[in-house]
């Protein structure tokens, strides 16, 4: 049997974009940084979401069932840090960054590299986390040419950058 740590400090050499994942309906607005984000399909084109059922808004998006997944810039490390405090409330992190919304209404981070607005079609529970499913009902892309990524437990930025 594999133990906690040792799988923890292996997966800390997976790199992984970073994301503001985020939600908003009769339970509210809601937000969380998440690295564990994947594509599942591309017909229909649908996400896969994993957040600890610990988090404080856990019940918030299960009750929304829909969600937004914000994948950060290079520049966002500070957004990445205020969704993931709990030194923030909802209301407070909301603050930080302007918004916007698509077809589910869950906010949609106006600059981040690219926003995928989608339902939560299903959710299934795997150990401390829960997994959402998620058809993707709208994207917004930005032109931004680098991204914020996870790697050895620190941020780091990768991409093209164009030279003068």
């Amino acid at each position: 049997m594999v133990e906690a740590t040792d799988f923890k400090n292996a997966m800390s050499l997976l790199t992984s974009a970073v994301n503001v994942v985020t939600t908003t309906g009769e339970s509210g607005r809601h937000g969380f940084t998440a690295s564990a984000v994947c594509s599942v399909t591309d017909t229909p084109p649908t996400l896969l979401v994993c957040m600890n059922k610990s988090s404080r808004s856990h019940a918030n998006f299960v009750e929304n069932k829909v969600l937004c997944v914000n994948v950060l810039s290079a520049e966002q490390e500070h957004l990445s840090n205020v969704f993931a405090s709990s030194k923030f409330s909802s209301e407070e992190r909301f603050e930080q960054g302007k918004w916007s919304a698509l077809e589910t209404e869950s906010p949609v981070l106006q600059d981040a590299l690219v926003s995928f607005d989608c339902e939560i079609g299903q959710i299934q529970e795997v150990g401390t986390h829960t997994i959402f499913i998620c058809p993707i009902v709208a994207i917004k892309k930005n032109q931004e040419d680098q991204a914020l990524v996870y790697f050895n437990r620190a941020y780091h930025q990768v991409g093209e950058t164009e030279t003068a």
